[in-house]
């Protein structure tokens, strides 16, 4: 019994050391188990063993292996295992346990109220049977299992003071700098160190930023699992056996004060238990994260709202100063483009029922292949008037197609759709809602600037235009006429007098006048078309002023009006014209040509009517 006595005492010295002179070792449990296996195999010369380490309920793993025998440990739980000990600290290993030949004996090691305990697989010689049957087997066991207690306890308190370490360098990092990449990336790298053997994930929420280098997965509601779900919903860890992956998967809310921006998703071994030091470290972490996220945020929004303010105001200062409807549209597209990178996009116009794609649209929307696109949003119109936000089309139209992410903002002004605007690019989720967000309010002030064009060309058009004839007004003529005078190297201008207008009235009545009117102006238009303007002088009197053209060509022209106008006219009509011609060596004042041309007609009237007189300046000699 002295004998035994002493080895004791051996055996308690050499493992007081290894706690008090082992303080900085990262392998204690390493020492531990290769210190107790020399002390069985010296004092009670047990050659084989086999140590293991559990913690919480179910989680099982060797802490140090140092047998040529292999064990299957893997089929070892808490509660089956637990049943074989009772009330005992050493017990055979009974013969249904299968897989641990040559061992005979486990001995288990735990202090009181801690939930972390060994066993120890040994082969028993005869010292140790004799040994255990001794009054000091319990002061050994309780001897280890206090110095396996101390050990985990200072291991534990080294590895949470690296952790927080880390976990404050990071933190104070993390106020220093409003890169989201780099905050990120340190919370990836900051689980990695601490946890090498889990796979790490970042599931992001779709109004994030995708300015970001690293991978990452997209928050999707319908494809997400339904804890990852739950844990973004509820900002509470959620933890799920996935047997389809055979993972166990720890979701922790990556949150700020206001919003929970996304979760990081952490993957172990599906028969895995997360610690409770565990989830608080990687609750934290992802807390600390997520503050810093969110100020990156707020500061890169402020920045942002800035130029969107200076994008909307410069578009809106820009487009009142643009005189046509097609340029306006082409500075919207050049815009669009500049901040959206969209990878097609087009502007469609509404005019009357019909929508029609405007000259600012890119190559894929002059195809049939966009016709697709167009239908679905012009169907979505038909019973609302809200923007679309479309992160994957493909989804929504049940079919791939070649674009999946789409923005489309209406032009509405005074309750109505007058258009719409939209880009496409093939990516899905491509476009942030940050984005949407920003061009809804681009279209949107470009709308009462597109509508106010809209509004001028159409007064504008009623100021130019003939109510009766369609055709132009004499004040537009006027300026027309001016303009070619000084910018063009030749011109006619044609005056045209119904003949006998005032006895078609008379006999008919005024209706039937005006129709010959109209009829003469389709005639006019029909047969100048886009060469030179038709307008209304005044009364039965039109006019047709065509610029750079020949005297000869000029000639057939009014030559070819004087045969036309009867066969066009019902009742019939002849007309009298006087014609003026000139060039650039003789080029007339403006308000001669019209004095000219009234001259002219005066003869033709006097000669008889029905024919087109050329001016000649005999016909102003007194």
């Amino acid at each position: 019994m002295i004998e035994y006595s002493k080895r004791l005492t051996y055996i308690k010295s050499e493992l007081l050391d290894l706690c008090t002179s082992s303080v900085n070792s990262q392998n204690r449990f390493h020492e531990y188990a290769l210190l107790l296996q020399t002390h069985l195999k010296q004092y009670f010369y047990i050659d084989q063993s086999c140590f293991l380490f559990y913690e919480g309920e179910a989680a099982l793993k060797p802490f140090y292996v140092h047998s040529s025998i292999k064990v299957d440990y893997q089929q070892l739980k808490k509660v089956y295992l637990m049943s074989y000990f009772s009330q005992q600290k050493v017990v055979e290993i009974a013969n249904k346990l299968g897989g641990f030949s040559p061992f005979t004996h486990m001995i288990f090691i735990k202090e009181n109220h801690f939930d972390k305990y060994g066993v120890v697989f040994i082969q028993s010689s005869p010292e140790w049977l004799t040994f255990s049957q001794s009054d000091f087997l319990e002061d050994f066991i309780n001897c280890i299992s206090k110095v396996f207690y101390l050990i985990n306890e200072q291991m534990e308190i080294r590895q949470h003071e690296n952790q927080y370490r880390k976990l404050y360098n990071m933190t104070d990092l993390f106020h220093s700098t409003m890169d989201i990449d780099f905050i990120l990336e340190n919370m990836l790298i900051t689980i990695q160190e601490n946890f090498p053997n889990f796979d790490v994930e970042l599931i992001l929420s779709n109004d994030q930023d995708r300015q970001t280098k690293l991978q990452i997965k997209p928050f999707d509601y319908l494809s997400e699992r339904p804890t990852t779900i739950q844990a973004f919903v509820s900002g509470e860890i959620t933890i799920e056996q996935a047997f389809d992956k055979d993972r166990c998967l720890l979701n922790v809310p990556i949150n700020g004060r206001q919003a929970i921006y996304g979760i990081l998703q952490v993957s172990a071994p599906i028969s895995y238990v997360f610690s409770n030091a565990q989830k608080d470290f990687i609750r934290l972490l992802a807390h600390t994260s997520g503050n810093a996220l969110e100020n990156a945020k707020l500061y890169r929004q402020s920045h942002r709202l800035i130029r969107d303010l200076q994008l909307i105001n410069e578009t809106s200062h820009h487009l009142n100063k643009l005189l046509t409807l097609n340029e306006m549209f082409l500075f919207l597209q050049k815009q669009v483009i500049q901040h959206f990178q969209p990878m097609e996009l087009c502007f469609v116009l509404k005019e009357g029922n019909e929508y029609n794609i405007t000259e600012a649209a890119t190559n894929f929307f002059k195809t049939e292949e966009s016709g697709f696109y167009i239908e679905h949003v012009m169907k979505h119109f038909e019973g609302s008037q809200d923007s679309l936000f479309i992160a994957d089309f493909s989804r929504i139209v049940g079919t791939d197609t070649p674009y999946k992410s789409m923005m489309v903002v209406p032009m509405i002004v005074e309750q109505r759709i007058n258009g719409f605007c939209i880009v496409l690019h093939q990516e899905p989720y491509y476009f942030s809602f940050d984005s949407f967000k920003l061009m809804q309010s681009l279209i949107h002030h470009s709308s009462l600037a597109i509508a106010n064009l809209i509004l001028r060309n159409q007064l504008q058009e009623m100021v130019n235009q003939d109510y009766l004839t369609k055709l132009f007004a004499r004040r537009y003529l006027d300026r027309f006429v001016e303009s070619s005078l000084e910018n063009d190297r030749s011109g006619m201008f044609l005056l045209i007098d119904i003949d006998n207008f005032k006895q078609i009235n008379d006999t008919y009545g005024h209706q039937v006048g005006d129709e010959i009117l109209v009829q003469m102006g389709n005639l006019l238009n029909k047969i100048i078309g886009t060469r030179g303007i038709c307008a209304r002088w005044g009364g039965e009197e039109l006019a047709i002023y065509i610029p750079n053209i020949s005297e000869d060509e000029a000639v057939n022209i009014a030559t070819e009006l004087l045969r036309s106008i009867p066969e066009a006219t019902n009742p019939k009509v002849t007309i009298s014209a006087g014609l003026v011609l000139w060039n650039h060596e003789h080029r007339p004042e403006f308000h001669s040509i019209f004095l000219q041309a009234d001259t002219a007609l005066y003869n033709a009237k006097e000669n008889g009517k029905n024919q087109v007189c050329v001016y000649s300046e005999w016909m102003s000699s007194p």
